[in-house]
């Protein structure tokens, strides 16, 4: 039987925003206290992973939740990457905090008229395929019986789920299933996924 190759997407912890601005792409967005907990726990449950590849997106909050599972493999490096990069949206800078209503500007209207789309941001197949990119691209690089980890986040990952389940990629973000620092594992074999699994390792804390 060939051996399987597993690809780890791993959502960032909880990140400082105490006035609810949606910051997508937006540098100088920190981890909490509770976020960096969160990291570490991750680092444990990856701890005894044979893990031959690390990346993560470059935003600074996913940097600093796979720096604990970095220290942990001193022997690799962490790999930047655009393709895992948070999803662009036009109300990115906009607060949705107690008494802030974006959704009810009539100038942001414009934006909502295409949810299928969706017309407020970058298009669901782009971020899938960049995401299957880069995820297909780990795999390859691990190889067979190798496992890689992503460090990502929620709609991207999203994304990938409802792709590899033969889902529609829009649907009703409270439907997700993608919480802080969870894990979704896509195992491989010969460039054909064979199984999906999602987990929590910070759900406790």
């Amino acid at each position: 039987m060939n051996q399987t190759t597993t690809v780890h997407v791993l959502r960032h912890g909880e990140v400082d925003n105490p006035t609810g601005v949606l910051y997508g792409r937006m540098p100088d967005f920190h981890l909490t206290a509770l976020g960096r907990r969160m990291a570490a726990r991750a680092a444990e449950y990856f701890a005894e992973r044979p893990l031959a590849l690390l990346v993560s997106s470059p935003m600074e909050r996913a940097q600093e939740t796979i720096a604990p599972t970095a220290s942990l493999h001193p022997e690799l490096k962490v790999h930047l990457d655009d393709d895992v990069t948070e999803a662009a949206n036009a109300f990115e800078g906009q607060s949705f905090g107690p008494g802030h209503h974006p959704l009810r500007d009539p100038h942001n209207w414009k934006l909502l008229v295409n949810p299928v789309r969706p017309s407020w941001g970058e298009p669901y197949v782009d971020i899938a395929e960049r995401m299957t990119r880069a995820i297909l691209r780990a795999a390859e690089k691990v190889g067979p019986a190798g496992e890689a980890l992503i460090v990502s986040h929620q709609l991207p990952i999203v994304m990938v789920q409802r792709t590899v389940l033969g889902k529609r990629l829009a649907h009703a973000p409270w439907n997700r299933e993608c919480d802080l620092a969870s894990v979704t594992s896509l195992v491989y074999r010969n460039r054909e996924i064979i199984d999906i699994f999602y987990s929590e390792p910070a759900q406790d804390i």
